[in-house]
């Protein structure tokens, strides 16, 4: 079943931080944000990422024994965001691709 894409925003009841995740059409997580002490610093960093998102070099690849991911980082150096885990260099490649398509357009769906 194919969705809009779009980002939730939600609070954990394990820390009570603020988090977001970036969701692809196809339902798929691509990317999930780090933890905020409020809503307002949640949705700041959503923002940076439909900033960020389309920028090469703010995408930082990491590889360790057959468990590729990457993270997306904010001009300033900050992750902003992580990619969930793949196994192979190329879905890696689409994830990324995915997360430069997706970003910027995509809703905000509150979930708290």
């Amino acid at each position: 079943m194919s969705q809009d894409p779009k980002f939730q925003l939600y609070k954990s009841s394990i820390d009570n931080q603020f988090y977001f995740r970036l969701k692809a059409k196809n339902g798929e997580i691509i990317l999930s944000g780090e933890g905020y002490t409020t809503k307002q610093n949640a949705q700041l960093g959503i923002e940076s990422v439909k900033k960020n998102a389309l920028i090469d070099v703010h995408y930082e690849l990491k590889d360790k024994l057959s468990n590729y991911t990457f993270n997306l980082k904010a001009a300033n150096g900050e992750i902003i965001g992580r990619s969930e885990n793949y196994t192979t260099a190329a879905a890696r490649q689409t994830g990324m691709a995915s997360v430069k398509k997706n970003a910027s357009d995509a809703a905000v769906e509150d979930l708290d």
